[in-house]
Order: structure tokens, then sequence, then C-alpha cells
């Protein structure tokens, strides 16, 4: 099949996320089944060529009109691992300093911006293919194509019987905006009520993108279920339940080749399952690079994370004196909120021989870390899916989740199967049912017999794309078919 995945981030080229790992992944794997697939990306010229890759116009320029003028979108192209990208240049819309807004912040022209890319990104899929048999879409960034395609494009012959898949990566960023833009921007006006993309008298495009499309997927069957629930259906609860006869959740994966323990040049020593003499010696060189003891009796308990609430990162904080006092080791590495920050430089200050925080991001810390760490903590309020307990069991890292998401989907709990387990989880969001999992895992830190199980079971989980791209492809020929 011809599938089109349009898209707001998509690594390498552009990342603030998650979404950009599984538009950079996925359709790679999906090219191994045989079929031929194209991700369409804003032009984020200076993100872009950061990255050195060799980037060439298609000699092809889309004539648009959006908020009272018509601008002129010249096409590029550029080639990642195999992987046909289109870029649709307009820079002063996309070339800006961060892909949303400023640190904290978003920008005011957001749904211009994201409405003209999507348009644009329509467009150049039928100037491209003769035929394109799916459209997968992808958050709210998205969400209006395929009410777009079914009302206003159905005169390209080329992309109108396409069917159009919508992926909601999280639910509580939905993209809503003032009703003004829907004469603005030229949106359908007789879809613009409550049964349809009107939320209280704003644009919301996620609901534009559970109405409309063909199929809607999250990120895990479990996150499918939750946000049926007023818990966390973030107010779309009960016009999801509307749509749920067309709502499944596929898990997302890892390009195992881009995380492999075995061949990671950022590791002090590789190691592999069957041969972990090599995370030994990660730990001590984590252990040397925080200017912590060296000691392998000594639990190394990690964070990789947005510092959000979402992410639990409080219930970690309220926690950290007592794991102090225990004499264990936690290694922090992180940005977000600036609150959660500031706690985190001063505890880290009060214990620098035991609690160590970058603050910002460093990809080949954070692969020290993985490989480094005994203990991975997410105690995360909501996960839709998640990568971080993903990596973490691929390098050997045992994770301690909440029972949430793509968590349960993912972590088989040693609670609940020994012989299996990969991790531990706990039910409350709350320090002391997170405190209560931690013990736990350190208690069977020091049972080596049993943490080698667990840690092996980690290890040899399977978290390619591969089973999750299958998932796909079977939905695509059934909704092509």
């Amino acid at each position: 099949m011809n599938i089109v995945f349009i898209a707001s981030e998509a690594a390498p080229l552009a990342k603030t996320g998650g979404l950009a790992d599984v538009v950079g992944a996925l359709p790679r794997a999906l090219q191994q089944l045989g079929h031929h697939v194209t991700v369409m990306l804003p032009y984020y010229r200076t993100m872009i060529h950061s990255t050195a890759l060799p980037v060439s116009p298609l000699g092809i320029t889309v004539d648009m009109w959006i908020d009272g003028h018509t601008r002129h979108a010249p096409l590029h192209h550029c080639e990642v691992d195999g992987l046909s990208v289109v870029l649709v240049e307009q820079d002063d819309l996309f070339d800006r300093q961060g892909l949303y807004g400023p640190a904290g912040d978003a920008y005011a022209d957001n749904l211009l911006r994201f409405v003209f890319f999507d348009r644009v990104a329509l467009e150049a899929a039928a100037h491209l293919y003769e035929r394109v048999d799916v459209i997968h879409c992808h958050d709210w960034q998205t969400g209006l194509i395929p009410l777009l395609l079914k009302t206003q494009y159905q005169h390209r012959p080329q992309i109108a019987a396409a069917r159009t898949i919508y992926t909601i990566h999280n639910l509580a960023y939905q993209g809503v905006f003032g009703g003004e833009w829907v004469a603005r921007l030229g949106l359908p006006e007789g879809d613009f009520h409550p049964h349809g993309y009107e939320f209280h008298g704003q644009v919301n495009c996620m609901k534009a993108g559970i109405f409309a499309a063909d199929e809607v997927t999250t990120v895990s069957p479990q996150y499918a279920e939750e946000i049926l629930t007023p818990e966390y259906g973030c107010q779309l609860d009960g016009f999801l339940q509307t749509h749920s006869d067309k709502l499944q959740g596929v898990v997302n994966g890892l390009d195992l080749a881009l995380h492999d323990p075995a061949h990671d040049a950022a590791l002090a020593v590789p190691y592999s399952h069957g041969k972990m003499a090599g995370k030994k010696a990660c730990k001590k060189s984590l252990q040397q690079h925080c200017d912590f003891e060296v000691r392998d009796d000594i639990p190394v308990l990690t964070l990789i994370s947005r510092l959000a609430e979402q992410k639990g990162i409080d219930l970690i904080v309220d926690n950290l004196d007592a794991w102090v006092a225990k004499g264990w080791q936690i290694v922090i590495l992180g940005s977000g909120d600036s609150w959660l920050e500031t706690r985190l430089f001063a505890v880290a200050a009060t214990h620098p021989k035991q609690i160590f925080f970058h603050c910002g991001f460093s990809d080949a810390l954070a692969r020290q870390i993985y490989a480094g760490g005994d203990i991975f903590l997410m105690p995360s309020r909501f996960e839709p899916c998640g990568l971080g307990q993903l990596l973490a069991m691929r390098y050997a890292n045992v994770p301690v989740v909440r029972r949430t998401g793509g968590l349960v989907d993912t972590v088989v709990d040693y609670n609940d199967h020994k012989g299996t387990a990969c991790g531990i989880a706990f039910d409350d969001a709350t320090a002391t049912a997170l405190n209560e999992a931690v013990a736990q895992g350190v208690e069977l830190y020091n049972k080596p017999r049993v943490w080698s199980r667990i840690r092996g079971n980690a290890v040899r989980r399977d978290s390619s794309w591969t089973a999750s791209a299958r998932s796909y492809a079977a939905l695509y020929e059934r909704l092509a078919s």
C-alpha cells in the first residue's frame, strides 16, 4: 500500500517528545513489511539543518490561501535511513526557536501554522502520488486532516479515496482555539457543532480527528480503555464513547538498533543478555561520573523524564530525603516545571554524594544512566504508552511503575507473575505507595538470583516495532479493502 504519515515532528529531524520517536520509527518498520511510506513534516529549517542530513528541493510549490492571504510553499525532500520525508517550507511559520512555542509557552498562531501545513500536505500528497491508500495523522496538529479530506478535498482523485487513521499520543493536548478561526481559516462550518469539532464554542482539533477519521488509535490498549472514563478522558470521555467502535490501542515500540547495549558507543563497556559483566562496569562508570561512592551493593535509582506532575515527579521528590537516609543513590536527568527543578537542585546540593541532578537532556548521558542504573522510576499519574520503561528494560534497568496506561501493557509486575516479572507496579499515585514499591525493588535487588531473573526478563522483552507495525498494517489493509 501507499501510506502517507503527516505529523508535526519526526526523529531525528525534529523532536520534542515520544511522538517524534513513533513517526521516525514506525514508517521504517512498515517499509520492512513491504509497504511504501512517506512522512510529511514542516520544514523546521534551522533544526533540520543541524542534523546535517541533506535536504533538496522537489521543484514543486503549493499555493495556498489562508487567513486572507495566498502563501507559496515550496516542497523539499530528505531521506532518513531509507525513509522518504517531504518537508513543507514556510520559514516565518516554521523556522522558529521551538516547534510549538518558546519554553513553557505556545505560539498564538499555532492553529494557522498547522492548518496551513495540513492543507499543503494534502495537496502535496495529491501532487506526488497517483493514489494514496492510507493517510495516518498524529495528535492535534494534524487532527483536522481527516475532516478536511472528507469535506474539502474530495475533488482530488489521488487522495479522495484514502482512508484515514488518527493516533492520539496524549489526550491532554487537544489543540483548542477560538471559534473565530473557523471563518478566518475556511474550516468546515457545517461540522462546527458539539457532535463535530466544536468544544464550548471553540475549535478542538483533536475532536475533529476523532470525529472524522476512519479509525482512531492510541499508543496502548490500556490507555484506549482509560480515556473512555472521566478520570482520564480530559472532558472528551463521552465523545470518545460515542466513537469507541473505531477506537483501539497499539503499543509503541523501540528502534532496537539505535538502543542496543551490546553496540552502544556511549557506554563504558558493552553488554548483552548472557554477558552482563559490562552492566557492572557501566554502573561503576556512572557512580564515578556522579561523584558517588563506587559500591555494587548500593542500589542506584534512576529517573529520565520531563519534570511534570503528570510524570509523578513530585512523588519522587517527596521521598528523596528518606531514600538518602537509607544510603541509596539517585541519578536524575530532565527538565520541566520550574518548581520541580528548583526542589531538585536544592536536594541535590544538600546531598551531593547521593543525588545527582542534570537539568536538561543529553542523549549520551541518558544512555549511561539507563545502563548504569539498577531501578528505573516511572510513577506517572497517566502514561499513554511511555518509552522510558522500554528503554530501561532494554538496558537491564528494572522499572518501578505506576499501574496506568502503557505501563500496564509493557511491565509485568513481580507481585502478579513472579516467574515472568520484568518490573514492579503500584496502584495509588501517592509518595507512600511509590516508596513501598521502591523498597520492594531494593529488597529484590539484594536477592541476586531473583534480581537476575527479573533483570533477564526485562532485557529479553521484545520491544521492537515489528509487532506494532504488523498490527497497523493489518488495520490499514482492513480499512483499504
